[in-house]
């Protein structure tokens, strides 16, 4: 599975979290401890958000560690929020247009993890994207249709419900033509003012996801995997939960898109 580190607060340089730390997110894409798979080396991505309200953003196919333009673009470009991401494909090709993160208008997404039986109803999940939305559709990951989905659930107005909807409608898909496990999901998404995650699953496998808010920087970090072995202050987000970031509060709340699989 991939793995994933974003960050709100004060601006930094985007190599505090990307490239920096003793397991920093380049680290990880080779070196992962908490993912089945050690190696993240089929792409990477990042999305940041500066003086515009749309979020720019830079991904391609190489491992992130090979990419000395990812280094050099991370030790320069200074936000205040960021999304990053490295790649471990479940099945879609290595391309530039299955790398996280994804980006509509000021909406940024990317996840980590799996719908089971993708393969078996991609026609299906690409139907639930609405006309409106289908022309950025780009890709063929579950990750991009998930997004899109979302987006058209009502994302700006309610992030969490409108995740939830379309996490149940995949759900729904992968129990009726797909296999288990049916949804394995860490998540996080931002519209440039507020970061939110979500860590879920329909077992009891969900991936990793923690969060530490850093005094001296004044910014929260949330991340697939603590930044620095033995570093102190990592809270792990526990399974079925949608956090809101603001500043160095956390507002946690159930994540349920289960009731709603299973009552379609």
């Amino acid at each position: 599975m991939c793995r994933w580190a974003a960050y709100s607060g004060a601006p930094i340089f985007l190599e505090e979290i990307v490239s920096r730390p003793g397991h920093s997110l380049i680290h990880q894409s080779h070196d992962a401890i908490e993912s089945k798979t050690a190696i993240n080396a089929d792409g990477f991505g990042i999305a940041w958000y500066g003086e515009r309200p749309e979020p720019g953003l830079y991904r391609d196919v190489y491992p992130a560690w090979s990419d000395p333009n990812l280094r050099s673009l991370t030790a320069q470009v200074r936000s205040g929020l960021f999304l990053a991401h490295v790649r471990a494909s479940t099945g879609t090709a290595t391309s530039r247009n299955n790398c996280h993160p994804f980006a509509v208008g000021r909406w940024s997404f990317m996840h980590n993890g799996q719908i089971g039986g993708y393969d078996g109803f991609r026609r299906d999940a690409d139907m639930l994207i609405s006309d409106a939305l289908y022309p950025h559709r780009k890709g063929a990951t579950d990750s991009e249709a998930l997004f899109l989905v979302a987006l058209g659930e009502g994302i700006d107005g309610d992030p969490q419900g409108a995740l939830e909807r379309a996490v149940a409608r995949f759900e729904t898909l992968s129990r009726q033509k797909g296999s288990a496990p049916h949804v394995r999901l860490t998540a996080a998404l931002s519209d440039g003012q507020r970061l939110y995650a979500v860590r879920y699953a329909t077992d009891d496998q969900a991936p990793t996801l923690y969060h530490r808010w850093s005094a001296a920087r004044q910014g929260m970090a949330v991340v697939s995997e603590p930044l620095e072995t033995g570093e102190c202050g990592w809270e792990p987000v526990p399974p079925g939960s949608f956090c809101v970031f603001e500043g160095p509060e956390v507002r946690v709340t159930p994540f349920q898109p289960n009731r709603i699989a299973v009552a379609a």
